[in-house]
């Protein structure tokens, strides 16, 4: 992105409990990208390249992980907008919701050790055609935190054998897996790759400061996916 291109806006929402959306504002500013706040009450979302939901306890995880969250008001609007080839980005907390909604295939579970977990994690990347990994190199390692209770995916062998054969696996663990996750699946996409699930955190891996930078190659991805989302229509 030059200094001379437009910033392409991005959408982060909050929910009740959100603990992460500045954070995220914060990484995607300082990769370039124009932050849009979105309140949970909205039922409409602003002209946006692509949309953000933050980790953390959306309505204090009260009865599941992101499930109260999917009949905020503006799920609606997520889920049309994604429906349209939109792209959605849900980071632990937001990969929750997205399951829950039916976006993701798969369910989190309490993690297999039953206590929180929070340390930097090697990742593998499993595919660098998506709009969220197009600035990483095959079967790159990645280290980026993870910091959850409810960690663990998970999908019956039937699902399963559907995901690895659509590859719609993007993100796996390096060794074992922190929280018992099926087939060590850190990240998964939709069919049509426009729909992220992760639970790694790579808004704290953006700078050096610290410990690792590599979350930039996921949400550089994001912003340069969401700039040529924004400038498509205007070369049709």
């Amino acid at each position: 992105m030059t200094a001379h291109e437009p910033k392409p806006k991005v959408a982060v929402v909050t929910f009740p409990g959100s603990n992460d959306d500045k954070d995220a504002a914060l990484a995607l500013a300082q990769l370039g990208a124009e932050v849009v706040p979105v309140w949970h009450a909205e039922e409409a979302l602003p002209d946006v390249g692509a949309v953000v939901l933050p980790g953390g306890f959306s309505y204090g995880d009260y009865l599941r992980a992101g499930a109260l969250a999917l009949i905020a008001p503006v799920m609606t609007s997520v889920r049309a907008f994604a429906d349209e080839g939109g792209l959605v980005l849900g980071i632990c907390n937001g990969f929750q919701v997205l399951c829950e909604a039916g976006l993701l295939p798969g369910v989190l579970r309490p993690n297999r050790s039953l206590t929180f977990v929070c340390r930097d994690t090697p990742l593998t990347v499993e595919r660098t055609d998506t709009p969220f990994t197009s600035r990483c190199r095959p079967a790159q390692q990645l280290t980026i935190p993870v910091k959850h209770g409810e960690g663990c995916y998970f999908v019956d062998e039937e699902l399963l054998a559907e995901l690895e054969a659509s590859d719609q696996v993007v993100l796996r663990y390096e060794g074992d897996s922190p929280n018992g996750s099926v087939a060590r699946i850190a990240g998964v996409v939709n069919v049509d790759a426009n729909v992220l699930g992760l639970l790694p955190h790579p808004l704290h891996a953006v700078d050096p400061v610290t410990g690792s930078s590599h979350g930039a190659f996921v949400l550089g991805s994001l912003v340069d996916a969401a700039l040529h989302a924004v400038a498509q229509p205007a070369s049709v």
